[in-house]
């Protein structure tokens, strides 16, 4: 309702970032954030259920356990399954895992976790996840755009990534930079132990990264950046 009313008065491109802060605590059920439009900052204390932040539209999410919680975050879920379905804009930083299928559908968000079920970034076609964590099986399953990082510790995360339209690359040197900001980006808000575990040792982890790049989006990049050097020498 909050986001109607942001589109009904400023349109789709909402409100400047953080015009409006919202913090929530406990647990929170079905569709938390859903369709949030640009504008909006939620920080939740707690946990959430299926379908987190379904078609997030802008904005941005922090989620964390509350902060006396005595279990170990990284190896615990946080939210259920189908996290932002269908999502087109916007960011997410989860201190913990999410159930299977995890961005399903992501369009566009930026989203950093801790841990996915199966069926991560199932048919995603844009934006970029961070994983900090184990991922399960199927991985990629249908993935066409975007980019998504998975810190393979255990060197096994091949065997779990569906490879029909994706292959895993190794890191360049603009790929390690947007993964540390994120990563800074995530400890700062969520005080992420496995976070501050990575960023302290970051010379050994960087190393551990998969990156999980669309064979076919991969082209396309490739084109526009030739089009772009065709275009800047043409104007000389």
């Amino acid at each position: 309702m909050l986001s109607a009313e942001i589109s009904r008065r400023w349109g789709a491109e909402g409100l400047p970032p953080e015009t409006i802060k919202i913090k929530f605590t406990g647990s929170a059920g079905q569709s938390f954030g859903a369709f949030m439009a640009n504008g909006i900052a939620v920080t939740l204390e707690g946990d959430a259920n299926d379908y987190f932040c379904k078609g997030l539209s802008g904005g941005r999410v922090i989620l964390y356990p509350p902060r006396n919680a005595s279990f170990v975050a990284e190896e615990n879920i946080i939210v259920g399954n189908v996290s932002l379905y269908g999502a087109t804009g916007g960011e997410v930083f989860l201190r913990g895992q999410a159930g299977e299928r995890f961005c399903v559908r992501n369009s566009g968000v930026t989203a950093v976790v801790e841990g996915v079920g199966d069926h991560g970034c199932e048919y995603m076609t844009r934006g970029v996840v961070v994983v900090l964590g184990k991922a399960g099986r199927n991985f990629a399953a249908g993935m066409s755009g975007g980019v998504a990082y998975v810190l393979d510790g255990d060197g096994d995360f091949k065997t779990r990534c569906n490879m029909g339209m994706v292959e895993i690359e190794s890191l360049d040197e603009s790929d390690a930079e947007t993964i540390h900001a994120l990563i800074r980006r995530h400890y700062d808000y969520t005080q992420s132990a496995v976070a501050w575990r990575v960023l302290s040792g970051w010379k050994e982890y960087v190393h551990q990264f998969a990156k999980v790049m669309p064979v076919e989006y991969r082209q396309v990049l490739a084109k526009q950046h030739l089009d772009s050097d065709a275009a800047k020498l043409a104007s000389i």
